[in-house]
């Protein structure tokens, strides 16, 4: 195959400008004649018209040659340019040959530059899409992770930042939070994906919800633990909106793409409150809390029924700590008619015997 019918096929898979992939193919080739000729200077260009690559080395004009590598006499260069004269440089056609290591390197040269224009492309084209949803198709499924195909681009979603219990589907949809946009790649991977953090609940409801994305509801704080629940507390920037009503929707119409997206993790949508003790009643839905004690601006007591403890707690007490997050209050639970219940003595208890806890 020539090297120009390589060129044309590297354009058309890469999309890559021609005159840029012929100054790489030339930046290899002086790179691997350079290495195995250390001494001699040498200059590489691509003639597209004889689908040639020229190699020319300088040699110094002199009156007697006592090295052929780097010198010329001055009879041989007035055959060439009858201007020069002694102590004068040329350009010559190289004549040296070079070895398997030395294609190696050139191979290698290339093969990196072309990664380089690619990740400059690529982080010039989805910098300005850092901490937004983005769709992807799934491209290949990982023991670690998966391969998302955004665009025509491959992105990397870790298994880390996967919803607990999410299945990977090649060929299947999926919206995805663009994490972060690394200049060069890491381990193969430039664009990293993420669908555990508290901001792709965020970004899910600016897409679902108008006003949320508009500002007219606010997103005051997002406790998440991802493929159980999350609680978003949100407040009206408008008093004739209603910030939770407008956030689930007529029939739940608005909160159902999010949820449906999410799996089987659920969603506690609260109304925040100024009220601390208002506000930490809400958040321990769907228990019903009888009463709420402030002790101090980081400590609570909550008084509730035997039979609000299971909800209140939530399985393995993932209720009660995502509750504890969003208000920034730690809660013990207090029985109405008996004593206090230490959060901390709660998390240590077997919760495996309570029935389909929140």
């Amino acid at each position: 195959m020539k090297l120009f019918q390589v060129i044309e096929e590297l354009v058309e898979e890469k999309g890559l400008e021609r005159s840029v992939l012929s100054s790489i193919i030339c930046e290899g080739m002086l790179a691997a004649y350079s290495k195995r000729y250390p001494e001699l200077h040498f200059q590489v260009d691509y003639d597209k018209k004889t689908d040639e690559i020229s190699i020319n080395v300088q040699k110094k004009v002199v009156a007697s040659v006592t090295d052929d590598d780097t010198e010329i006499s001055h009879r041989k260069a007035k055959n060439i340019n009858p201007s020069l004269n002694v102590d004068d440089t040329i350009w010559v056609p190289f004549e040296g040959k070079i070895g398997r290591i030395e294609i190696l390197r050139a191979k290698q040269v290339i093969a990196n530059q072309i990664r380089h224009i690619e990740a400059e492309a690529i982080f010039n084209e989805f910098k300005d899409k850092k901490d937004t949803i983005v769709h992807g198709v799934v491209h290949k499924c990982e023991r670690n992770g998966a391969n998302i195909k955004i665009d025509d681009a491959l992105a990397f979603l870790p298994k880390s930042l996967t919803i607990p219990g999410e299945k990977c589907n090649v060929g299947f949809s999926i919206r995805v939070l663009l994490k972060d946009v690394l200049t060069e790649p890491r381990n193969d991977n430039q664009l990293i994906l993420d669908r555990v953090s508290t901001l792709f609940i965020e970004k899910l409801f600016e897409l679902e919800i108008p006003e949320v994305f508009e500002k007219l509801v606010e997103i005051k704080r997002v406790v998440r633990i991802p493929g159980y629940k999350s609680k978003v507390a949100v407040i009206s920037n408008d008093s004739n909106i209603d910030p939770v009503g407008t956030c689930v929707g007529v029939g739940g119409v608005r909160i159902k793409p999010i949820l449906k997206e999410l799996g089987t993790e659920k969603i506690d949508i609260i109304s925040w409150n100024e009220s601390l003790e208002h506000f930490i009643k809400d958040a321990l839905k769907p228990a019903i809390i009888n009463r709420v004690e402030l002790v101090d601006n980081k400590n609570a007591n909550i008084f509730l029924e035997e039979d609000q403890r299971s909800l209140a707690i939530g399985k393995m007490g993932q209720n009660i700590s995502l509750a504890s997050q969003l208000t920034g209050v730690n809660i013990h639970l207090v029985q109405s008619s008996s004593q206090r219940l230490d959060l901390n003595e709660e998390r240590q208890q077997d919760y495996s015997g309570l029935d389909d806890l929140n």
